[in-house]
């Protein structure tokens, strides 16, 4: 597969664009909303709840995505791997229309398959990178993918909030007695899914094959074997295991934003449905921007200056966050400019806009600085550590967030963790050298 190919980047890239709508609608704005606010007892309960299946969810990948990345590299099943819980995903998205307010459990089961199918497939997804990008592009590819992703799940919460959520009648005729309207949110995000994935699984080529015929059982014990060397000679990937704790803990705050987002605008500042659909939109178009914009500035000054410069964003949009009241800060009549108004809902919108500007660069330039890390022919395991310093630990900002929020019947302390997660992943950042670590991947294993 050629590098830097117009043609396989659009169509890796158009991953990105087909699966950014199960986060947008599912984790982050709709369902997990809807979760909270009806399924669920209460907000609370709902919330507490939630952690735990983000929490589960999390454990699962941590543990499949190192050993399935290293067997896809083996045996060459990358590609299959990948159509595989793409699919998991879509069937299992398309189950969550089926449950209603009190069927916690149901929903909750379905909900873990569809996200682990989605993040496995992400992993995947990721390892391809290294394949279609050369070394001095990858940054800006990285964000071409993320940015790619924001404009589809842009255009997908337009189409649900134009077609599904805000209409008196739909069009559709779905009954808003028992949240049809917004049930069927998943079924736009299954066919979603399902279509516009299909030019990655076209046109983008597995490269990396068999060299051999090997049976199951020695591609698994090869596998075993290849994670085992990796474990044992990371001293010789410093820079990449320093990386990946810091990401480990950084992310696992973002995870945190992005599971809860929709869940503390509702449940702290008294967001309609339709209101949380704006500002999904609006966090959309901001991260899309910013993933875009900022992969070019991660080809110029590299990838981990990036991550650090959106990490100090992102604690900034936190905090404002946090301590946003509501209240009114600043009421103005003027003479010309008419009446002003700062309140704290106004300052939560322009902290949701800030994390949209950072995020997207964060997960873009992580991406492309694993990329660069990574020893040529081990991509999927590689990046099946990625989704592991990604997940091992991510049932701590959730569980943190849950449990806080029980104790002090207030989301505030508990969205407060994420600060705690950026600084702490931002510092432990700090120390990592990304020369030396591209050097170290260069070293024949």
């Amino acid at each position: 597969m050629k590098k830097n190919d117009n043609l396989t980047i659009l169509s890796w890239s158009m991953y990105d664009f087909a699966n950014q709508p199960f986060t947008t609608l599912v984790v982050t704005f709709v369902y997990g909303t809807f979760f909270t606010n009806v399924i669920a007892e209460n907000e609370i309960i709902g919330t507490l709840f939630w952690s735990r299946a983000i929490t589960i969810t999390a454990m699962i990948v941590a543990i499949l995505s190192p050993l399935m990345g290293a067997i896809a590299d083996k045996g060459g099943y990358r590609k299959l791997y990948l159509f595989i819980w793409t699919w998991i995903s879509i069937i299992a998205t398309t189950f969550l229309w089926y449950p209603v307010q009190g069927q916690v459990v149901f929903a909750l089961v379905v909900f873990i398959i569809a996200n682990v199918g989605f993040e496995m497939g992400g992993v995947f997804c990721n390892a391809f990178l290294p394949d279609i990008a050369s070394k001095d592009r990858i940054g800006r590819i990285s964000g071409y993918g993320w940015s790619a992703g924001y404009v589809g799940g842009l255009i997908s919460l337009a189409v649900a909030l134009i077609y599904f959520i805000q209409p008196d009648v739909s069009i559709f005729n779905l009954n808003k007695d028992t949240y049809e309207h917004i049930r069927a949110t998943n079924l736009l995000i299954a066919i979603w899914f399902a279509v516009f994935s299909m030019p990655t699984f076209i046109f983008v080529r597995e490269n990396h094959v068999r060299s051999e015929v090997l049976d199951n059982r020695d591609i698994l014990s090869k596998s075993f074997q290849s994670l085992s060397k990796t474990f044992r000679d990371i001293k010789k990937y410093n820079d990449l295991a320093k990386f990946l704790l810091a990401r480990l803990i950084y992310n696992d705050g973002l995870i945190t934003i992005f599971a809860f987002g929709g869940i503390y605008a509702s449940g702290t500042f008294g967001f309609t449905m339709t209101e949380i659909m704006i500002f999904a939109i609006v966090l959309n178009v901001s991260a899309g921007i910013g993933a875009f914009l900022m992969g070019f500035l991660d080809d110029f000054i590299g990838g981990k200056k990036t991550i650090m410069i959106s990490n100090y964003g992102l604690i900034l949009a936190c905090l404002i966050a946090v301590l946003a009241p509501n209240k009114d800060l600043f009421n103005f009549n003027g003479l010309f400019l008419g009446q002003i108004v700062i309140s704290g809902k106004s300052l939560f919108w322009f902290s949701g806009i800030l994390i949209g500007i950072f995020s997207g660069p964060n997960q873009s330039s992580s991406r492309s600085l694993m990329a660069r890390f990574i020893p040529s022919g081990k991509e999927s395991e590689f990046f099946g550590f990625f989704a592991f310093s990604g997940k091992a630990t991510a049932f701590l900002g959730p569980l943190l967030l849950g449990i806080l929020t029980d104790i002090f019947n207030s989301q505030r302390y508990g969205i407060a963790v994420v600060l705690v997660l950026i600084i702490l992943g931002s510092i432990i950042l700090s120390f990592v050298d990304e020369d030396r670590g591209v050097n170290a991947a260069k070293i024949k294993n």
